[in-house]
């Protein structure tokens, strides 16, 4: 079997030879910290992203099979983006800057995590109108220029990038489906959202609704060319430690019916794994992306809450995988850690569709040897 092959087994419950070792990449500062150290190339820490050929190269020296957020992401936000200005340099040298969604940031130098958010440009339905819905139209050159990298290779999805997708592959390969609700947030900011649902009802509906019918017509757009992918997948990070940052039934009537059209469209073109990336508690979610047709949550944060896959896969039976709930901390302790890690998923790899995966972006305390510890560790425990 290869990586593809036996990925797509595992998720769907079904006989495979052993269980893929993957992750879902590292934050810039871990790779810069890992270069010091001698372990990569500081031209390595520099060019990687997510399932590039640096990426493949990074997760072979450590024993990772490959990268779960490996996909075809074409241009589902903003088109164009707002230009991006710097507004203001304070005296520490940290940026006040207008970014691509415009949102208000504050940068400090060195840091290169989420900067702090301090405003933002959209407020209200003129803002709207003359800024943000002419850039949420869809054209086709959202998905043409966009480019496809499938392993080592990367081409434009007019120019290659269509055949190489149509060619036979050894990993899996997913296609964005686009954010409903995360991205509204990320324009808005977390405070103007809560108040627009209240104080403008019929805009905050046709925000969600204009970016719903974007990514449905991007989906159908590249669907309709012939092309094949592995799974579907969305992103959110709309919840935190103790649960959602949306109330559940807004999202259900909302956001869930958007959910339903794509997951239709996308098993109508036989892609039957749909996942979600997003972080926090999302247990008051989790039923309505199964009910609306996403049927693998991911990354499965442990965090302080002790996420899992357990209570889900009790409560919707197989049809539920996932992709995650593994405690990323260990990597900063020792062996013994791993090695009860690893044990800790052992019932839960036993469940059947289910995958271990770091619950997040490797951290700058992980320790490069560690890293590879687990990952041998999961092919003698999982293999």
């Amino acid at each position: 079997m290869n990586h593809r092959e036996r990925t797509l087994a595992v998720l769907n419950c079904q006989p495979y030879d052993r269980l893929p070792v993957v992750h879902f990449g590292f934050w810039p500062e871990t790779l810069a910290k890992w270069a010091a150290e001698g372990h990569l190339t500081a031209e390595q820490a520099r060019s990687w992203s997510d399932g590039n050929a640096t990426d493949l190269e990074i997760s072979a020296r450590l024993g990772f099979d490959f990268n779960w957020s490996s996909a075809f992401s074409w241009e589902t936000g903003l088109w164009p983006p707002i230009e991006r200005r710097v507004l203001e340099e304070l005296p520490d040298g940290t940026r006040k800057v207008l970014n691509g969604d415009g949102a208000i940031v504050l940068e400090k130098p060195g840091i290169v995590s989420i900067p702090t958010e301090v405003d933002h440009l959209l407020k209200g339905r003129r803002e709207w109108e003359e800024v943000f819905r002419p850039r949420l139209q869809f054209v086709a050159e959202r998905v043409t220029h966009s480019r496809v990298q499938v392993g080592a290779d990367s081409l434009p999805f007019a120019a290659g990038g269509r055949e190489l997708l149509m060619g036979e592959r050894d990993l899996p390969y997913g296609l964005y489906c686009g954010s409903l609700f995360g991205v509204i947030r990320n324009w808005l900011g977390l405070v103007g959202l809560s108040y627009l649902q209240v104080d403008d009802e019929a805009l905050f509906a046709e925000i969600i609704d204009t970016v719903g019918e974007l990514c449905y017509q991007g989906v159908a757009a590249i669907l309709a060319t012939g092309v094949r992918f592995d799974y579907g997948h969305f992103w959110e990070d709309i919840a935190f430690k103790s649960g959602p940052l949306v109330n559940p039934r807004v999202f259900a009537a909302k956001v869930g019916p958007h959910y339903r059209r794509i997951t239709r469209l996308l098993r109508e073109s036989g892609i039957h794994i749909v996942s979600v990336d997003c972080d926090g508690k999302i247990d008051a979610l989790v039923p309505i992306w199964f009910e609306n047709g996403v049927n693998t949550m991911f990354p499965i944060q442990v965090g302080t809450w002790g996420g899992t896959i357990k209570p889900w896969r009790e409560q919707f039976g197989r049809e539920l995988r996932g992709v995650g709930g593994m405690d990323k901390v260990v990597f900063a302790r020792d062996y013994a850690a791993v090695d009860a890690e690893v044990e800790r998923l052992r019932p839960l790899v036993e469940l059947g569709g289910f995958i271990p995966c770091p619950d997040h972006r490797i951290p700058p305390d992980a320790c490069w040897e560690n890293v590879q510890y687990y990952c041998d560790r999961m092919r003698q425990v999982f293999g």
